[in-house]
This record gives structure tokens, sequence and C-alpha cells, in this order.
């Protein structure tokens, strides 16, 4: 069947992560040509365009999915960047509707018109989480509710409609079946999901988009950041601005990120690891590195920024927190000047990506600081016990894992 393929979304794929070939190179299909709602017939253009690293017998057909046809993959050589899978989850919805019954969909491009909204006023937000594989074979997600709540918060905010909490959990259980095979072996690394929620219809003035759509798709990753400790740099010029007091720094909306690439290039091509940001009121207390939460520790005592509106409240952050008072530690949540950070004995960040990764140092203009780190370091052991639970190693006695059947 002949296929005119719009071109109003090529630009803004990299940015959701949707394709990894240039749109020239990569073999079309359709698998469903169109999803309905109440404002408009909308067509989902799909791709199926295998990774190098596979090598399947039959490109793209439906006898290359299942769990007993796995895919031939360095799981060894895995690294935080995105392996397209075979399915994807996507819902969608009206303004002043609620969302209803999601579809699994193949993995591949979207059509958006130009005029949407996550587009041209960048309406939107994303979460992260993941899917382990156990030593016995079962496949685990880590307190997915925490984020379906963090999703509702942030699309308040940004006067969109959300998936209940039931819906978030259905729709991520359902992909990570669906991409079963994907989920890395134990101690190999982790199925990364992304849920989006974007205002999709169309729209030419600065208001809340007509149409919604909710999407998950997932990835096989590896660490986050492979050099090992992190070497921090001190951002002194740029501040997460539209992350201060009152902005979206509390929430993960998509507009947060893209204003740190500046500094974290610079930083990156100087040799260091990640750039920690200033709050901007006074320039002189720690908030978060690019994409993760940071805290500090001096003797026995556990220090991390507080959670007032300019950062995210890390699901991973907010964990540790409840494990390291368990092991009675004193944690306090306040803010952290950049003085008392540099004389520290330990400093390490929290997140989804990074799980929890020790500090060897920060640079602040001219002074570096370093920190310990090791098997012997706090960080290592909150960060072994959290696999732990999370691999179902160690046992779960808050009920924070949830099984995937």
């Amino acid at each position: 069947m002949p296929l005119s393929f719009r071109t109003s979304f090529s630009f803004y794929r990299s940015l959701f992560l949707f394709s990894f070939l240039p749109q020239n190179q990569i073999p079309y299909k359709i698998v469903s040509n169109s999803f309905h709602t109440k404002t408009r017939r909308t067509p989902f253009l799909l791709t199926m365009a295998p990774p190098s690293i596979l090598r399947d017998s039959e490109e793209g057909s439906e006898s290359d999915i299942g769990e007993n046809n796995q895919p031939e993959i360095n799981w060894e050589g895995l690294g935080f960047s995105l392996v397209p899978t075979d399915y994807m989850h996507v819902m969608k919805c009206a303004k002043g509707e609620k969302f209803s019954q999601g579809t699994l969909m193949r993995y591949g491009n979207i059509e958006l018109s130009p005029s949407a909204g996550i587009l041209n006023y960048g309406q939107g937000i994303f979460e992260g989480l993941k899917a382990y594989r156990t030593e016995d074979g079962r496949i685990l997600l880590f307190r997915p509710e925490e984020n379906a709540l963090r999703m509702k918060i942030g699309a308040d905010r940004l006067c969109m409609p959300s998936p209940s909490v039931e819906q978030f959990v259905d729709a991520v259980k359902q992909t990570v079946i669906a991409n079963k095979r994907w989920v890395p072996p134990p101690g190999k690394g982790t199925l990364y999901l992304r849920p989006l929620l974007m205002g999709t219809g169309a729209a030419l003035g600065v208001a809340p988009s007509p149409e919604y759509t909710f999407l998950i798709y997932c990835s096989p990753v590896g660490n986050y950041h492979k050099g090992g400790p992190l070497n921090l740099k001190v951002e002194d010029k740029f501040y997460r601005s539209i992350a201060g007091n009152g902005g979206t720094g509390g929430i993960k909306s998509v507009t947060n990120y893209a204003p740190v690439y500046t500094s974290t290039t610079e930083a990156k091509a100087n040799g260091f690891s990640d750039v920690l940001f200033l709050d901007s009121a006074t320039g002189k207390n720690i908030e978060e590195v690019t994409a993760c939460n940071i805290f500090v520790v001096k003797e026995n005592a556990i220090f991390t920024p507080p959670i007032d509106g300019a950062i995210l409240p890390g699901i991973t952050r907010k964990t540790i927190i409840e494990i390291a008072i368990d092991l009675g530690y004193k944690v306090m949540e306040r803010s952290v000047s950049v003085e008392e950070m540099m004389n520290a004995d330990e400093v390490f960040c929290t997140g989804t990506a990074v799980v929890v990764t020790s500090v060897a140092s920060v640079t602040y203009k001219e002074t570096r600081a370093e920190y310990k780190t090791g098997p012997e370091t706090l960080s290592e052991k909150l960060r072994g016990i959290l696999v732990g639970i999370q691999t179902g190693c160690l046992e779960d006695k808050r009920s924070w894992t949830v099984q995937v059947d």
C-alpha cells in the first residue's frame, strides 16, 4: 500500500528518542494506521527497525517476538542509550475528559501536527522507572505508584489530564510483558521505561492542548555513568531558573532539561562527569545535579536539599532517606551551602538512572574537593540495600516491589 509520510514530527523525534536512524534509512510498515478518539481520527505511522546489534531471522516480523526468541544482544556492553524494542503503549484523551483503555502498538514513530502543544509550548511531562529480572526469573517493578502520583502532580501543574494510578501501573505492566524478552538477565542491566504525557492536539494560541497522549516506550539499559565515581563541576554562571521556587523544578516537565545542555556539554568537554547547579535565589546553596538528587555526608549525619518546589522529589531520593533512617543515620532535609559540601566526608547522587553513585570530587571555581569512595562508603552500603530489594535478593519489608505477572 503506498504511504504518505508527514515530516511534522521528524525534527522533534530525537527529543523523545523514538528513532535511532535518519528517517530516510528506516524501513517503514503500517501495523495499525489509526487510533480513534472523540476529537479526531489520528493516524500513527509506526516503524520497526531493529538495531545493528541484533540479528533477527525475519526482520520486523511477528515471529521475532516472544519470550523464547531472545534478542542476540551483548548484555555486557549495555550503556544508557536507546535500544528499540517491540511495543509501546498508547492512550489518548480529549481535553475535559478522562483517559480510558490504552493500546499496545508496535514501537515506532508517531505523527504530530506542527501546532501540537508539546512542540510549540512544551506542554509535556515524563517519568522514568525500571523493570528488574530476579535470579528466580521473576520481573519486578519498584514503587511504580510513586511515578504515577508524581505524573499526576505534574499534569495538574501543566493543566493536563492524567491517567489514574491504576491505569498508569497497568500500562507499565502491559509494556513490560509485551517487551519481556528485552529485560536483561540478572546483574546485566534493567529495562528502562519512559512514560510520556503530551499535549498532542493542534492549537495556535497559548492555551492547553485540546487532546493528550499518554505513551510508554522502553529500552534495556546498563549503567548511566560507566566511569565509576563522579567528578562534578559546580555551575556558577547558569541557573536552572525555570526550576526556581514557583517554577517547574518539582515536576518532570520536558522544559526543565534542555536549558542544562550548555553547562553539561562544556563540563564534559573539560573532563567532568556532570554539573551541580546552585539555587538561583542566593547562588550559594546546592540544588541538584543535571538529572539526579545529591546527598552530603558528614560523620553520622546525612544532608540533602529540601523539596521546596525547586528540585525534583526523587523516588530514589525518598527511598534512600527511609533506608538511611532505618539504619540509624540522622537525615536532614535543609539548605546545604557550597562551603559545607566542600568540607563533607562523602557525597553521592541518587536517581532512577544513576541509582546511588558516589562522587569522587567536586570542583567549584578553582577549588577541588575530594571525597571518600569505595566499598566501605555509606553510598555503597545504601546502594547494595536498594538494589538488593529491587532485584528480589533482599526481603522487601515495605512492599515496595510489584511483580509483573
